[in-house]
């Protein structure tokens, strides 16, 4: 389905992102999702890893993280982040699409900055809402899409019905 990016891509695209959530903390985002204490969160090409601190912060030791990815040197930061965090919580999952996870038991899915790149963005979709909750959140930014190109593809395949447009995210709810 997807290819991974060469490795130097994403060695360099993994230090630009560092030197970015330097200024810009990842946490500021995640707390415009309403992630809270107990939550499962699912981070959808979780590519540098980003959002995995940050995200099990706001669920603490009750609620989990899942990083997919499938890239296997991003799955290989995402295990090297949880452990020098101490973050028994993590779980990576190497994949394309599927995630392998029952269906309804994430709370909220991340899917930051990917979705331009995926070959086959229906599926994802569909994997998406397979394994949200009937209350679950799809949190969804994509810097290389129009805001209206964004909603538009996310609910296109009703599936997805737009709850909220944030600073930097929109929010999704699943449609039954």
């Amino acid at each position: 389905m997807n290819k991974p990016e060469p490795d130097l891509n994403f060695r360099i695209m993994s230090f630009a992102f560092r030197l970015r959530d330097i200024f810009l903390p990842r946490k500021n985002i995640l707390k415009e999702v309403g992630i809270k204490p107990g939550l499962s969160v699912l981070d959808y090409g979780c590519g540098s890893g980003s959002y995995i601190t940050a995200a099990a912060e706001l669920v603490g030791g009750a609620g989990r993280i899942y990083a997919l990815d499938i890239h296997p040197l991003a799955i290989e930061r995402a295990r090297r982040i949880a452990s020098r965090n101490h973050l028994a919580n993590v779980e990576t999952i190497q994949s394309d699409c599927a995630t392998g996870l029952p269906t309804d038991s994430v709370d909220v899915a991340l899917l930051y900055d990917v979705f331009h790149n995926l070959s086959d963005p229906d599926s994802v979709l569909e994997e998406l809402h397979r394994v949200l909750t009937p209350d679950g959140i799809l949190s969804f930014s994509d810097h290389h899409l129009k805001e209206d190109e964004i909603v538009s593809r996310v609910t296109g395949g009703r599936l997805f019905e737009l709850s909220k447009k944030g600073k930097k995210t929109c929010s999704f709810l699943c449609r039954n």
